[in-house]
C-alpha cells in the first residue's frame, strides 16, 4: 500500500490546471493501474480501465480548505480513501471481465 501511495500522490498532485487522479483496472493485464486525466476527462472514456477511486484535483475541490496546497489536500484524501469499497469495486470489475 505504502508503494501505491508513493506512486499515486506525486503524479495527481503533478497534474496541470484541473483534473483527476485514478486508481484503475486494467482489463486487459487485470491489474490495477494509477492514471491521470485532464479536465473532465472520464477514465474508462479515455483509457478503457474501470476506475476503483479517483481524487479531483480540479481547485474547486480544494481550495476553501487547503487554499493553492494541492499536495496537502491530495495526502489528506489518500487518508480517507474507504479501501473496502474500493476493494468491493475491484472484485466487481474482476468478476465483469
Amino acid at each position: 500500500m505504502e508503494n501505491l501511495q508513493k506512486q499515486f500522490i506525486p503524479l495527481t498532485v503533478a497534474v496541470q490546471g484541473s483534473g483527476w487522479g485514478w486508481l484503475g483496472l486494467n482489463k486487459t493485464t487485470r491489474r490495477l493501474e494509477i492514471a491521470t486525466c485532464a479536465n473532465q476527462d472520464p477514465l474508462q472514456a479515455t483509457t478503457g480501465m474501470v476506475p476503483i477511486f479517483g481524487i479531483d484535483v480540479w481547485e474547486h475541490a480544494y481550495y476553501v480548505d487547503y487554499r493553492n496546497v494541492r499536495p496537502e489536500y491530495v495526502n489528506a484524501t489518500w487518508g480517507i480513501i474507504n479501501w473496502e469499497v474500493a476493494g468491493k469495486r475491484f472484485d466487481a470489475a474482476i468478476d465483469s471481465l
